[in-house]
């Protein structure tokens, strides 16, 4: 008795087509295609929101900014001199 595999699939079934996928992950390329525009830094001088934020926090930092401001612009600050190398007041 003589039968056809293709009929009788589960008596004659390939091993290597139930074995389970073994690769996962590769990340050949990816280099290659993230440099291919330049990795670029993150743009300063975006603002970053405060919605949301405490806002007992958000007034003291607002009263700080306007301090910091004033004693930047105070004439005794000013001269040569008084400032270090980070442009803060001595």
């Amino acid at each position: 008795f003589f039968f056809n595999t293709r009929e009788l699939g589960f008596l004659c079934r390939d091993p290597e087509a139930d074995m389970a996928k073994s690769k996962n992950h590769t990340n050949h390329n990816q280099n290659f295609k993230a440099h291919r525009n330049g990795i670029k830094r993150p743009s300063l001088g975006t603002k970053i929101s405060t919605k949301g934020m405490d806002p007992k926090f958000l007034r003291n930092q607002k009263y700080a900014k306007k301090n910091n401001a004033a004693a930047k612009a105070h004439p005794k600050n000013r001269s040569k001199g008084k400032t270090d190398h980070f442009g803060a007041p001595c």
